[in-house]
């Protein structure tokens, strides 16, 4: 007989991976869409499992929604170490960054259900601002050490400015205007725009 605690380590069966991915693939479609309120079963026959394989594998619909949270911000992050291959380091950045905006604009209704599902939840928020930081320092880092980036703003100051972008458009009716807004930004972050930075401040 195995021991209890060997028994508990057991690695999950390869058709459990499958039904909860597709779970998740069926979750995020669904919000997308814009329906933030779908049932629960809706999202299991989307998948094509039965209610059970749901509630085993989200046993609340809090769960679910923090799943596909995660899921979104495990995304970006994947992205940004992909964009790291690219040749210009600042385009990269600046891709990225366009990535997140279209997220956010293309999938109005998962995020007013992610909106549902994280409100309150204070480790989702920490994991979510955590690893979109360290994937926007991934490739800010190697912006910088190619000069074509100023040295003086962190991670924590790009994503903040994001999200204010975000807060002072309607990026779901003018993402192109959002994308526009980020090109400038970046654009003056550029490291040949650092003494001009410096001669405004000094007025």
């Amino acid at each position: 007989m195995k021991p209890e605690g060997e028994k508990t380590s057991r690695k999950p069966r390869a058709d459990s991976i499958r039904n909860r991915e597709r779970l998740l693939d069926a979750a995020t479609k669904i919000f997308a869409s814009g329906a933030p309120q779908a049932s629960l079963e809706a999202v299991a026959r989307r998948a094509g499992v039965g209610i059970g394989t749901l509630y085993r594998h989200f046993p609340t619909r809090e769960a679910l929604f923090e799943a596909v949270y995660r899921h979104e911000v495990d995304h970006l992050f994947d992205l940004a170490q992909k964009r790291l291959k690219d040749e210009d380091p600042v385009e990269a950045m600046r891709k990225w960054l366009h990535a997140n905006v279209r997220l956010v604009a293309t999938k109005k209704g998962m995020i007013e259900a992610l909106q549902l599902g994280a409100y309150g939840s204070s480790d989702l928020k920490a994991y979510s601002f955590e690893r979109l930081t360290t994937a926007m320092g991934l490739l800010l880092d190697r912006a910088t050490a190619a000069g074509g980036i100023r040295s003086d703003i962190s991670p924590e100051d790009l994503m903040r400015a994001l999200v204010g972008i975000f807060y002072s458009q309607d990026v779901f009716r003018e993402q192109a205007r959002t994308l526009l807004l980020v090109d400038v930004f970046v654009d003056g972050l550029r490291n040949g725009n650092r003494g001009a930075a410096k001669r405004v401040q000094r007025r």
